[in-house]
């Protein structure tokens, strides 16, 4: 078990890991799945695990280039809860502002024709926005 837990430190040391993900990358080297829970219990008791703390840091790095929907989407892929979700999500700020900080990067003009637009919004999709903020950002209703 020491070497399980000095493993783990290392691990968080580097970043923050959420407990799944911390899990699967110990996995291999616990003696029983009993030492593993009981060890991710302690980090997470000496608060040195922290899935909230992940997720704020999570969004608060990514957040300025993708929407709240791919935020959510690869919090939940790395098995975040969902109030933790709820509450990074929050405090990332308002979503139609950093959809028209991306859409301002990467075009800055409203599109000519149907097909740009279309190209445009799907960018924006892809990038995670909801669909209201992208009419707002398309529509050119300034705040």
């Amino acid at each position: 078990m020491p070497d399980l837990r000095a493993r783990a430190l290392a691990l968080l040391a580097r970043r923050e890991h959420t407990r799944a993900e911390l899990q699967r990358k110990l996995a291999g080297l616990a003696d029983a799945d009993d030492d593993l829970a009981r060890l991710l219990d302690e980090l997470e008791s000496e608060r040195l695990l922290s899935d909230a703390r992940y997720a704020a840091q999570r969004v608060a790095h990514r957040a300025s280039r993708l929407g709240d929907t791919r935020l959510r989407q690869e919090l939940k892929g790395a098995g975040v809860a969902e109030t933790a979700i709820v509450n990074a999500l929050t405090e990332s700020g308002d979503e139609h502002a950093r959809c028209r900080e991306v859409w301002k990067k990467k075009f800055g003009e409203m599109p000519i024709d149907v097909n740009e637009r279309h190209r445009q919004m799907r960018f924006l999709q892809y990038r995670g926005f909801s669909t209201e903020s992208i009419r707002k950002v398309l529509g050119g209703s300034e705040e």
